[in-house]
């Protein structure tokens, strides 16, 4: 009996020091996918090359010069979800000393994208585009203001600024452009002391006027069957009308109801995860691939998960989607650039306004790197996600508006 005992609780030890090694490669694959992409962009810009090294792919039916827009447009849209990892900062584990590595890596490339006189110095106000991803840099900078602002040097910070202002003599479209303007003025809030409150309260207003029901937002008056309220609508609202609370100037019972509506959607793109880890291609800008789960992401981090999801098959699902696209062998060139695409290089998916820069938005999906492996999302073992449990004929729950 004794032995059946001892046996019996050898066989515990195991599968729980299983489940953890899991848990624990998880987050190495996420970091590894992240990296991946994200090392050409930071390498070449850190050196100053990134406008000589990184190819422009673009849609058969282009517009505009996208050659001009595509730099600050991979740049913007990878700090953006890459800064919660950067966040954590530096200490002495291997993940620490890489985070470090990537942030010292980030420094130089601002440095580089804001100064006049680099060869990789960015374009902020030619054409509209330069609006869109300035907001994602200052997105990006928001996210991680302990280890990407605060450790900047005084020229790189006054340039940064420069930049970011330079962006409003671009007029933002009637539709989800209102937030882009938004997410700029905020960051200049949070970082020099002059942002403009006029600019962010139109498009706070507008984006409550736009509230569809059951945590949609329309992309302006209309609604849009795509993935726009999470590669930019609730994201920006949250990260604007955090940024305001933290500045003094916000109204918290206003946060809470652009909260309580950003968890309701982040349930419903849980639940669009197939058990076999795909979702649904619809609507533009597909080619932004995983970063259509920014929104699910975002909540996952903020830990505001709905009571029914729990975070390890929010996990599972994430990584589910992106092992899929990533199993592709057309995903990326030959020098690990991305190519325009959904699953793999299909270029016939990308509207006219998508070029190589463009596809960097999919670093959204890495906003979870910014829970500590100790949080709950990376130490507790796997669990199914909702269309896995309810498709395998197990234990669900019934879906309901709010």
């Amino acid at each position: 009996m004794k032995n059946i005992k001892l046996l019996s609780i050898l066989l515990i030890l195991w599968s729980l020091g299983t489940a953890q090694a899991e848990d624990l490669e998880d987050r190495k694959a996420f970091i590894s996918y992240l990296t991946k992409i994200a090392d050409p962009v930071l390498v070449n810009l850190s050196q100053d090359k990134l406008k000589e090294n990184m190819p422009i792919e673009i849609a058969p039916n282009a517009y505009g010069d996208r050659d001009k827009v595509t730099h600050l447009e991979a740049f913007g849209r990878l700090i953006s979800g890459m800064a919660p990892w950067l966040e954590l900062g530096l200490d002495d584990s291997e993940e620490g000393e890489l985070r470090e590595k990537y942030i010292l890596l980030v420094h130089q490339s601002l440095k580089n994208a804001t100064d006049p006189n680099a060869k990789d110095y960015m374009n902020f106000t030619e054409g509209g585009q330069p609006l869109v991803d300035a907001a994602f840099l200052a997105q990006g900078l928001l996210r991680a203001p302990t280890q990407l602002w605060d450790r900047l040097d005084a020229q790189t910070k006054k340039n940064t600024i420069t930049a970011l202002k330079s962006t409003r003599t671009i007029n933002p479209y009637y539709s989800n452009w209102l937030l882009f303007t938004a997410m700029v003025e905020a960051a200049l809030i949070k970082f020099d002391g002059d942002g403009d409150y006029v600019r962010i309260s139109y498009a706070l207003n507008k984006h409550k006027e736009w509230y569809l029901g059951d945590g949609v937002y329309g992309d302006g008056p209309d609604f849009h069957f795509d993935y726009y309220n999470s590669f930019v609508i609730q994201p920006m609202i949250l990260d604007v009308t955090k940024a305001l609370l933290e500045a003094g100037s916000g109204n918290k019972a206003e946060f809470e109801i652009f909260l309580k509506r950003a968890r309701r959607y982040a349930a419903i793109q849980e639940r669009l995860i197939s058990p076999e880890g795909t979702y649904p291609v619809i609507g533009r800008s597909m080619a932004y691939r995983f970063g259509a789960f920014q929104a699910l992401a975002q909540i996952a981090l903020w830990e505001e998960l709905p009571q029914e999801i729990a975070p390890p098959q929010v996990r599972a699902a994430l990584l589910a989607i992106v092992d899929k696209h990533m199993a592709s062998e057309s995903m990326f060139d030959q020098n690990g650039w991305l190519k325009l695409g959904f699953n793999g290089n299909q270029p016939e998916l990308a509207e006219p306004y998508i070029s190589t820069g463009s596809l960097y938005l999919c670093a959204e999906v890495f906003l979870v790197l910014g829970l500590p492996a100790t949080a709950d999302f990376w130490a507790k073992p796997r669990e199914e996600w909702t269309q896995q449990k309810i498709w395998g004929g197990k234990k669900g729950v019934i879906d309901k508006a709010i």
